[in-house]
């Protein structure tokens, strides 16, 4: 039986239809926003999957091309690997939905959203999100929803809910709230310096708006929902967990207190091995697994809320050392190394021409992307040894939350015509690489000489909520508060407000007080790594690397960008490949020329200029010879730009033939005497000779002139020999 249920969002009908498609899914909702439009199902396994220790939950986004009536540009024009922007919407619906799953749930389940269709308005992301929700909501699932999402934009001083994809270009927040009936349960936003106080109400307002959509869907779950499964949950025996309880007690705080991560991860692993060895008789192996990271979770939950301070020690509000170089490699157009405690991160900024902009194959309004920052986490950076793959979403996520945070304080193109690709290495990884990576971005930029509008630094926030209600908000976590903590919320900005965050919530709920607590404590520290950046480098640079490109800019008429680009781009590229260098043209006229070289981009230009200049009557120019005919010789004055010598006018005396003066590949020096309707150019090498006769040493730039080593014919006397004579003078 199909249904449909509508609302109201932003003023705009959300439309969520069941039953009618993808009937063998566990769940399935085609969700309709504008003309926006994705189905969303979810499906989970008959058996359980054994041997795990975590909800083995799977969200696919898939992108159709043709929902926004394009056809793929691959070879096999078709659909091939996500898109960054894929991921991106892959990773918002997991760190939404995970929460609300049951972890003694070990049924594989997976959730695809599928696009359909896009108007370049209404943001597919909410809707695949409620999509999902929806799905699971119906399904036999056990899912602790419904939720909702909506974006929230701040434009004119106002709050906006769900601004269309163009207003959002204008919007100095674009932030995303993911909410059940109660509470926020994940917030992911990018903006343009806001204050925290702004996005606090962001947040409340987006909560607010998602009630309505949750309405709907409980409705929807009322009139269509199935039984939802049993969960079985498996507590392990009292005797077990005492006994660990009891080891973990003795020794855990001695384990805990050790400086470095290494030595705490060793003593665990000892104090793990212990237990399993003292207790195998007893119990099963994954019994007393299970039951140790049970023990150990609320052991360090216990040892933080007990004693106010991070595990090693630290006040809540206390950063771990930092350090900061920058100029660290010297042959890349920038570096910088960003260490906070055991947190390593080296990137590397290397600027092309805005030729080397990536193309975008997606569903958005963007084509081209002009900034890059690509996040790449080896094995070695924790100590392991693993297979190095193709790269994950996690990595992807995380430089492209840097990318968001970084992007605002970037110069426009207008003022630093360059494409700007940063990567950032994490070399060692104990707490927030992400945030490292945010820090070392910016002394990167700066040490490349990108005039950056501020510097931007990040750092991760987390949360530790007691039985009573009272929190320990922890100020730059590190692997175990974040693994055994209930938040990780990641804020990075300038000194003057926020460019990017990302929260992500175990609770069911999260207070707002806690929030903004958490904000301000995460600006306090932002301003204290600020100053330490500052330290290294505290503007940028006032020269770009001698290995990096200058741009060169010039205009050109734009009727003349033909004869620039030439049939097939013949023209530009055998520019290019003769000056070795890259030539951006626009359409409005203007031309980027870019090189290590300033002599080779100012040859470059010269070709431009001469390819784009109109032959003006009465002009000498210095061409060379291209083609010989018993009438005269072609000679090309300008790139593409030929004209006539006829044979009367190759010299000032009687020419009997054209060879005799001139060969193919001659340079010679002419004048235009005439150009008639057609365009076509009639040129005089006399003319330049009987000029420069009467100049007293002059010279004239001429290979077939008189002493090139060319002999002129005999002639017979007379008038001949008076213009020997004449040449004689001249020369």
């Amino acid at each position: 039986m199909s249904g449909v249920f509508e609302c109201l969002v932003a003023d705009r009908p959300l439309r969520l239809q069941v039953g009618r498609f993808a009937q063998q899914a566990n769940g399935a909702v085609y969700v309709q926003y504008g003309s926006t439009v994705v189905l969303v199902t979810a499906c989970s396994s008959a058996e359980p999957r054994e041997g795990i220790d975590f909800v083995p939950l799977t969200v696919d986004y898939e992108e159709r091309l043709y929902a926004a009536g394009k056809i793929p540009g691959s070879f096999p024009r078709r659909e091939g690997r996500p898109t960054e922007e894929a991921v991106i919407t892959c990773r918002l619906i997991d760190r939404s939905l995970r929460p609300l799953f049951d972890k003694a749930f070990k049924y594989e389940t997976q959730v695809i959203a599928m696009v359909l269709s896009v108007d370049q308005e209404n943001d597919p992301d909410v809707c695949a999100l409620i999509g999902a929700s929806a799905a699971l909501t119906l399904s036999d699932i056990p899912f602790a929803g419904p939720i909702s999402a909506v974006h929230v934009g701040y434009i004119n001083n106002t709050l906006v809910v769900n601004p269309t994809l163009l207003q959002t270009e204008d919007s100095l927040l674009d932030l995303i709230v993911a909410s059940n009936k109660d509470s926020v349960v994940m917030v992911e936003a990018n903006g343009k310096e806001v204050s925290e106080a702004i996005v606090v109400e962001a947040i409340k307002l987006g909560h607010q708006a998602n009630q309505e959509v949750i309405r709907l869907q409980e409705e929807m779950r009322r009139v269509h929902g199935k039984a939802k499964r049993e969960v079985e949950h498996k507590e392990p025996a009292a005797e077990l967990s005492s006994e660990i309880a009891s080891i973990l007690d003795e020794r855990l705080g001695r384990v805990l207190d050790e400086p470095l991560k290494q030595q705490r991860e060793q003593g665990l692993a000892s104090l793990k091995a212990d237990i399993l060895a003292r207790l195998a008789d007893a119990f099963a192996e994954a019994e007393i697994k299970s039951a140790y990271e049970s023990q150990l979770r609320l052991a360090v939950r216990d040892r933080i809320l007990r004693t106010r301070q991070h595990l090693d020690g630290r006040r809540p509000d206390e950063l771990r050392p930092i350090s900061c170089e920058v100029g660290i490699l010297p042959r890349t157009h920038g570096s910088g190394l960003f260490v906070r405690g055991e947190t390593q991160v080296l990137t590397i900024t290397t600027l092309g021409s805005t030729k080397r902009e990536q193309l975008l194959d997606g569903l958005g309004l963007e084509e081209t992307k002009r900034f890059m920052h690509h996040y790449n986490f080896l094995p070695f950076s924790t100590g392991e040894v693993k297979r190095i793959g193709t790269t994950g979403r996690r990595e992807i996520g995380h430089g492209a939350l840097v990318e968001r945070a970084i992007s605002p304080v970037l110069p426009s193109e207008d003022d630093f015509p360059y494409t700007i690709r940063l990567v950032s290495e994490v070399l060692s990884s104990y707490g927030s690489t992400s945030m490292a990576s945010a820090c070392a971005s910016t002394m990167s930029l700066m040490d490349a000489g990108v005039p950056v509008k501020a510097p931007v630094a990040g750092i991760a926030m987390g949360l530790v909520m007691g039985s009573d209600g009272q929190p320990v908000v922890l100020t730059d976590i590190v692997g175990m508060e974040d693994a055994y903590g209930d938040m990780d919320f990641k804020v990075a900005g300038t000194d003057k407000g926020l460019t990017a965050l990302q929260l992500d919530i175990k609770l069911q709920s999260i207070d707002y007080e806690i929030l903004a607590r958490a904000l301000g404590q995460a600006r306090d520290a932002r301003l204290e790594i600020l100053n330490k950046m500052g330290s290294a480098i505290s503007v940028s640079r006032s020269d770009l690397s001698p290995y990096a490109p200058r741009m060169y800019e010039m205009t050109i008429d734009p009727s003349k960008i033909g004869s620039v680009i030439g049939p097939g781009g013949r023209v530009i590229r055998s520019i290019t490949d003769e000056t070795k260098t890259t030539i951006d043209v626009r359409n409005d006229g203007t031309v980027l020329v870019g090189s290590a070289s300033a002599e080779a981009a100012q040859k470059a230009m010269k070709i431009i200029e001469d390819l784009t200049k109109d032959v003006e009557q009465g002009q000498v120019y210095t061409g060379k010879v291209t083609r010989l005919f018993n009438f005269g010789a072609m000679v090309e004055i300008l790139p593409g730009k030929e004209g006539l010598v006829h044979i009367s006018e190759l010299a000032d005396y009687h020419v009997p033939q054209v060879e005799d003066v001139v060969k193919a590949g001659d340079e010679v020096t002419v004048k235009v005497i005439g150009i008639d309707n057609s365009g076509r150019i009639n040129l005089s090498r006399k003319a330049v000779l009987e000029g420069l006769s009467r100049l007293p040493g002059a010279q004239v730039r001429d290979s077939s002139a008189p002493g090139h080593g060319r002999n002129r014919p005999d002639r017979p006397y007379g008038r001949g020999e008076q213009r020997d004579n004449r040449d004689n003078r001249s020369r």
